[in-house]
């Protein structure tokens, strides 16, 4: 160790194991198995640069990652930090940094042949190009696998601040050409063709190839299989849940390929598979409190309260988390299990970090759920929104408290004041829609939706709130399917869309199709709504037991909804 003070000691171990964390090897430490093994010349400072180096990388940001590499080299007289600032310049395009650095970097190791081809390439300055450039970058790293290794694990993200993605792919492609058997190379590749978006289907093949091909040269390479998953995921989530599936079975999971699993079965809401990914990884690391945080947030989706509870008080005791995150999910679990004093307590407990706000406005709602409808709007009326945003945000609720008391002339009127003060307003606007519907004022709902679809084309909310309006309400059933299913185009897994399309089949009297989308809706979110209308298909098409058992299923739930009350009297006085 250097003869710096034992806290700078103890920073520059701590700056080391971060910074491996981030990327998973430093070329200019060579990866030092332990933070203690680290050169002992670098100090406080230059491990600053360095990290400061790599956050910018991490980033994008590759000439700032440049410029702090070549200062940590100049400040430590270190030819490998010199080394390093030469290539991220170059991937930069910061020709001159990058003279600089490798003139640093030949006065450092006057021994490097590399060092001194660098600067003949720089000094000559016949290489004006960013491909030329890159390919002697390259081609000089060829002499060290590893090196080369790295190089090709760089380049994307050197390259992030290029706009023209497709043009990225194609140079990345050219660059790796020459380097068939290497499968960092296919990985660059693969991961340029992902970031160009995957809308170009040739791209999109060729891309799946690359990746293939990186995982024939490096079986079982972890990041390998994040970047395959995610560009499977682009076009199917289930394809990609699959292919991890199969990773995790032929090869020890990591925690990273485990946890993107589980992200996609949340994504499917497949919750009890994740949940049950993530309680494995705590079982093997049970002080970990992020993975923890990740069972009980699940948990809470699942409505296992009990669990979640338990997990989240855990979780607060030890003061993780933050500010005000794990107090609302505790306050949240107290409102889902109807201990409304409880509730209360909680929300109040939040007073900092993002959630802040969103406590506030839980009270006015957890006060309406008491009957305190007139206490929850004095309330309402004594904060102090921040900005136009919360300012709606306070009225939208206090219109909630409104409609909760049926009072639908009240909220609309109150909705209408603030959109008037700005029309174009797509929330305010939708809100007046709803809140007209009440009133059967279907000509303002359509004008007001028409004007959310005009501004913003593919708000699938606004589609699917005219189609099942004018399915429901109107004789222009087949006018509504449409906009429902250009709805569903853009948001495939949204419940409450697939409850419209079950609705807008029934309507049109394909019972078997509605059938099947009120189902998957009814089980992807259990809803008084939903279940009234599957309800009502079953008994259309003669099956009134089954009807029976999915309304008194819900009814258990939410005894008092009107739609679902309504339904069952008048098929089953």
């Amino acid at each position: 160790m250097s003869s710096v003070a034992s806290f700078c000691s103890s920073l520059r171990a701590a700056l080391i194991a971060l910074m491996l964390a981030l990327t998973g090897s430093l070329a200019c430490a060579q990866a030092p198995q332990d933070p203690s093994e680290a050169s002992s010349g670098l100090t406080a400072d230059t491990m600053y640069r360095i990290l400061v180096g790599e956050i910018a990388l991490q980033r994008g940001e590759s000439a700032l990652a440049a410029r702090a590499y070549y200062e940590a080299a100049r400040d430590a007289q270190d030819a490998s930090l010199a080394q390093r600032a030469t290539e991220i310049a170059l991937f930069a395009r910061q020709r001159a940094l990058a003279a600089d650095s490798a003139a640093l970097w030949l006065k450092l190791e006057p021994g490097s042949e590399r060092a001194r081809q660098m600067v003949a390439m720089l000094g000559s300055g016949s290489s004006a190009d960013l491909k030329t450039d890159l390919e002697h970058v390259l081609a000089d790293a060829a002499a060290n696998g590893k090196t080369l290794s790295d190089a090709f694990l760089q380049l994307n993200r050197a390259l992030s601040s290029q706009p023209d993605k497709a043009q990225v792919y194609k140079l990345v492609t050219e660059l790796a050409k020459p380097y068939p058997g290497l499968a960092e190379a296919h990985f660059a590749v693969a991961l340029a063709g992902y970031n160009t978006g995957l809308n170009d289907v040739a791209i999109l093949a060729a891309s799946v190839r690359e990746i293939d091909k990186a995982l024939e040269l490096k079986p079982g390479w972890d990041r390998a299989a994040l970047v395959k998953a995610d560009i499977l995921a682009k076009t199917s989530p289930e394809n990609a849940t699959r292919f991890l599936e199969s990773f995790i079975a032929q090869s020890p999971p990591s925690r990273a390929v485990s946890g993107a699993l589980a992200q996609l079965y949340v994504e499917q809401k497949r919750y009890a598979e994740a949940r049950a990914i993530f309680q494995k990884l705590l079982d093997a690391e049970p002080g970990d409190r992020e993975l923890q945080y990740a069972v009980a947030a699940i948990s809470v989706q699942m409505k296992d309260y009990a669990n979640a509870e338990r997990l989240f008080t855990d979780l607060k005791n030890a003061g993780f988390g933050e500010p005000g995150a794990v107090s609302f999910y505790l306050a949240e679990i107290a409102e889902e299990t109807h201990q409304y004093d409880t509730a209360l307590a909680r929300y109040r407990e939040v007073t900092e970090g993002d959630r802040a706000w969103a406590a506030k406005l839980r009270i006015a709602s957890v006060l309406s759920k008491q009957g305190k409808i007139d206490e929850a709007r004095r309330y309402l009326a004594t904060l102090e929104p921040d900005g136009r945003d919360e300012q709606v945000e306070a009225k939208q609720a206090e219109a909630q408290l409104l409609q909760d008391a049926h009072d639908y002339q009240g909220a609309y009127n109150l909705l209408a004041g603030e959109l008037a003060k700005d029309p174009d307003s797509t929330d305010l606007l939708y809100d007046v829609a709803m809140v007209a519907e009440k009133l059967d004022r279907l000509e303002e709902v359509e004008s007001r939706l028409k004007r959310v679809i005009e501004l913003k084309p593919d708000n699938a909310q606004a589609l699917n709130a005219l189609g099942y309006t004018l399915v429901d309400r109107t004789d222009r059933a087949a006018e509504g399917m449409k906009l429902i299913e250009k709805a569903h185009a853009i948001s495939p897994d949204d419940p409450f869309i697939l409850d419209s399309m079950g609705w807008a089949y029934f309507r049109l009297g394909n019972l078997d199709e509605s059938e099947k989308y009120l189902r998957r809706a009814l089980t992807d979110r259990p809803d008084p709504e939903i279940a009234a209308h599957l309800g009502e298909v079953l008994w259309a098409k003669g099956d009134h037991g089954r009807a029976q058992e999915v309304w008194q299923s819900q009814l258990k739930e939410t005894p008092d909804n009107p739609v679902l009350l309504n339904t069952v009297r008048r098929l089953a006085p």
